[in-house]
């Protein structure tokens, strides 16, 4: 099992070693991840295409999201208002960020872009399978694998030049409180799930570790424990950062930390212009340190709860 993890890290510790200083090859670096992100996502909706009885486990992926999704957004609101209460962080929605966008479609475009792609491996998989067979699955099984090796060595490079110093991250007590509170209640309520979903306590612990970053949990929860809790790992991290577009602009005012943390991972890009326009420009450095520190633990806890 370890071998296994020790596999999938290797890329995302290689890719953190590179230094990358060409704003050219960063840009490219990001196309990278983004065109990986939905040719997994593809691949992955393929896969969902070759399970039996298509209709009846979509409908029990439903549920299963929205049962884990209850569990750990209820234990993330608690933890997340009591730390509010504690902080008394304020936000002061006059200083916005010059040219921030605020559009909250425009922020949800990328996500709906991505249940898209997942959308279209299915029909894809529906079509193909008639005419291939099993073929079709055990080929883009091999392949999402393949290609998730390269989105993980391209996300450590990403995470390595991200312009975040490690001192700037550990002196902000605020970001690091927020994150570490989000991390705790989350697997927290993987823990309580488990058994609702009929999981093993490290796979409840592991589907509660995406933290928001829903295009890379689905991504190792599908590559591990299949297609169908690859898609309820997925869909449960997606409705966190729709929530969270609705819930940043009612609580920000007065419970800062909840809004800024709610978003988990997202907090430091997806979810941020929301964040901007309604809490001002003092919330910034405060989400994209939480998001930040989110972001790196995720992807190691999840492939490390998946080797026990």
């Amino acid at each position: 099992m370890l071998s296994g993890l020790l596999i999938v890290l290797l890329p995302l510790v290689l890719g953190y070693l590179v230094p990358v200083h060409h704003a050219g090859t960063l840009a490219l670096i990001n196309r990278g991840v983004n065109a990986s992100v939905y040719v997994i996502l593809l691949l992955m909706g393929v896969g969902l295409a070759g399970l039996e009885d298509l209709a009846s486990q979509l409908s029990r992926m439903g549920g299963q999201a929205l049962q884990l999704f209850a569990v750990i957004s209820a234990l993330n609101l608690a933890g997340l208002w009591w730390l509010s209460r504690r902080l008394g962080l304020r936000a002061d929605p006059s200083r916005v960020v010059p040219g921030a966008p605020t559009s909250k479609l425009a922020a949800m475009t990328g996500s709906l872009a991505l249940v898209g792609a997942v959308v279209l491996g299915v029909l894809l998989g529906l079509v193909g399978g008639n005419l291939t067979g099993e073929a079709l699955f055990a080929g883009a099984e091999t392949l999402a694998e393949w290609v998730l090796y390269a989105l993980l060595a391209l996300i450590g490079c990403q995470l390595r030049n991200s312009g975040m110093p490690l001192r700037q991250i550990l002196l902000n007590r605020f970001g690091l409180a927020i994150a570490m509170v989000l991390a705790v209640t989350s697997l927290a309520g993987g823990l309580l799930a488990a058994p609702l979903l009929g999981l093993t306590w490290n796979e409840g612990l592991a589907m509660a570790a995406g933290f928001g970053w829903y295009s890379l949990s689905g991504i190792l929860i599908g590559d591990r424990l299949g297609p169908l809790l690859g898609g309820v790992a997925f869909f449960n991290d997606l409705t966190r950062e729709l929530l969270a577009f609705v819930l940043i602009p009612l609580v920000i005012r007065r419970h800062a930390a909840l809004a800024i943390g709610y978003g988990g991972a997202t907090s430091m890009d997806f979810t941020l212009p929301v964040i901007q326009q309604h809490g001002g420009v003092a919330c910034v450095p405060i989400a994209v340190v939480s998001g930040f520190i989110l972001s790196l633990l995720s992807p190691p806890l999840i492939l490390f709860l998946l080797s026990l």
